[in-house]
């Protein structure tokens, strides 16, 4: 193990959370070092348009955005290699790290940024026009879709509340669900069924997101009960049915709920090991928000940075 294999502070994944936690530990000169993973940037790499996120009046492209962060944040010190982690060992300290070419890396502190993956139906059409239309966040992209007719996918509370919020853009929201019945709570049910700009058709899939090249046009549907396919007209095809966070990495190593979220102590970002703490979509199910995973970012270097200083 060579001295440039330890570091200080170890930061798996990227996005707004890991580079803001790699800013922040830069800035408090603990020389952070960050494996990137497959997705450098995470979900706002694959959206266009970002308006909700403050200081960028215009809007600003997704992947532009990211850009600037990991520039701001290597100005500072903060060392990126676009390398995967694919194994880790936190049962001793320091902590070791293997990245996906073998190489070993140890750590005093870690600060896990991994994400969380949408779910999709793998139809034609979804990945093409993924940012274009197709979208799995109504609360990012719902504003560009104003007097739009559009289409949800899912049955359960995720699905509910995107169509809600929808309707605040949209003329019109078609919920779409396989089954006769929601697995929605009463409440939200009640909710998505007495607003009148959502109409649900049961017993129906999606079979292919149709685009002209730049956006979606519309959706191919196959009715489950008549076994009969139709065409519907919608500019915009939101995918509700839930969230992977990417944790697979850190499975029978650290505390998480019933989905897969990495459990952390509130307020803080502490792990269920001493000196491993999270940010972001890999820890937060409620929100999943640009701004909001930056701040766990920020909050997960301070305490990592304290937690240090504890250690001596």
């Amino acid at each position: 193990m060579t001295e440039s294999n330890h570091h200080k502070v170890f930061i798996i994944g990227s996005g707004p959370a890991g580079y803001t936690a790699g800013l922040y530990a830069a800035r408090a000169d603990l020389s952070p070092y960050m494996a990137t993973g497959v997705q450098p940037g995470g979900q706002l790499t694959t959206t266009t348009d970002v308006e909700n996120y403050p200081g960028f009046p215009e809007g600003v492209m997704g992947p532009e955005m990211m850009v600037l962060f990991e520039k701001q944040a290597v100005r500072f010190g903060l060392e990126v290699v676009y390398k995967m982690v694919e194994k880790v060992d936190f049962s001793a300290r320091p902590f070791r790290l293997w990245e996906d070419d073998g190489t070993l890396h140890t750590a005093d502190s870690v600060i896990i940024a991994t994400g969380a993956t949408a779910k999709y139906l793998n139809i034609p059409g979804e990945q093409e026009y993924l940012g274009r239309g197709v979208s799995a966040c109504a609360t990012c992209d719902g504003f560009f879709f104003r007097n739009e007719e559009l289409v949800v996918v899912g049955g359960g509370d995720t699905a509910m509340e995107e169509a809600h919020f929808l309707t605040k853009f949209a003329s019109k929201v078609y919920v779409i669900h396989r089954r006769n019945t929601l697995r929605a709570s009463k409440i939200m049910q009640e909710r998505a069924m007495a607003n009148e700009k959502i109409e649900f058709l049961w017993e129906t899939v999606v079979t292919e997101v149709k685009g002209d090249g730049t956006g979606v046009v519309g959706v191919d549907l196959l009715d489950l009960k008549t076994e009969q396919t139709r065409h519907l007209p919608v500019a915009g095809y939101f995918s509700a049915i839930g969230h992977k966070p990417n944790t697979d990495l850190f499975k029978d190593v650290l505390a998480m709920d019933d989905v897969g979220y990495l459990k952390v102590a509130s307020p803080g970002t502490s792990t269920t090991i001493e000196g491993v703490f999270a940010a972001g979509d890999v820890a937060d199910p409620i929100y999943r928000q640009a701004i909001t995973a930056a701040g766990m970012g920020c909050a997960a270097a301070i305490d990592a940075e304290r937690w240090l200083e504890d250690q001596g």
